[in-house]
């Protein structure tokens, strides 16, 4: 079995097939074969995707009801309240496809300081009589955009987002469209998922 961390660069598409012909994928960074995302980072998203070919791993880490936790560092207009990060614990209503849902109980927090991350290429516009602040959310969830959708539901909008966790498996050291392998002990507790997942739910 393959299991690799992929920091995945801005405007690259989260798979290995080409669609339009300028348009990048995966493919133009992972030259592995048979290996696949688990679960999906929006092209205008940027960070930490798992690759592999294990399937059974990837219905484990997809399925809500296991309730893996993924972090993120979203970078929003506006300085947040305590009542809009309240918000977003205790869960956002949003508007679904064919209803509307709430959100799961979420952490949140401001990050102050601001992290020190790679530079994005484009970079994000800024508005010079609007400040910016940085927020990481921790979900147990993974529903389309949705944390471009709850932060702009309590007001701050989204200007860059960076998943920078799957359960405890991270980002660090990894530069944009930079790959590895996952370490022995990482791989150790992605395999103890596998063999217990009723019994390490929530724990990975």
């Amino acid at each position: 079995m393959k299991y690799i961390l992929l920091n995945k660069p801005y405007e690259v598409v989260c798979q290995f097939s080409k669609g339009e012909e300028a348009e990048r994928t995966l493919a133009d960074f992972v030259p592995v074969p048979d290996v696949y995302p688990v679960g999906r980072l929006d092209a205008d998203s940027e960070g930490l995707v798992l690759l592999t070919d294990d399937g059974q791993l990837q219905h484990m880490l997809t399925d809500p009801s296991f309730g893996h936790a993924k972090t993120y560092w979203a970078q929003v207009e506006g300085l947040p309240t305590p009542e809009a990060l309240d918000t977003l614990r205790n869960g956002v209503l949003l508007k679904g496809f064919k209803t509307k849902y709430r959100t799961r109980p979420a952490k949140a927090r401001v990050m102050d300081p601001a992290p020190e991350l790679w530079e994005r290429n484009p970079p994000i516009r800024f508005r010079a009589k609007i400040p910016t602040a940085w927020i990481e959310i921790e979900l147990q969830e993974g529903r389309n955009r949705q944390v471009r959708r709850m932060t702009a539901k309590v007001g701050f909008p989204t200007l860059r987002l960076v998943r920078t966790a799957i359960g405890d498996l991270r980002v660090d050291g990894l530069q944009p469209g930079e790959w590895r392998d996952l370490k022995a002990s990482e791989l150790a507790r992605v395999l103890r998922l596998k063999e217990s997942p009723l019994r390490v739910r929530r724990t990975l």
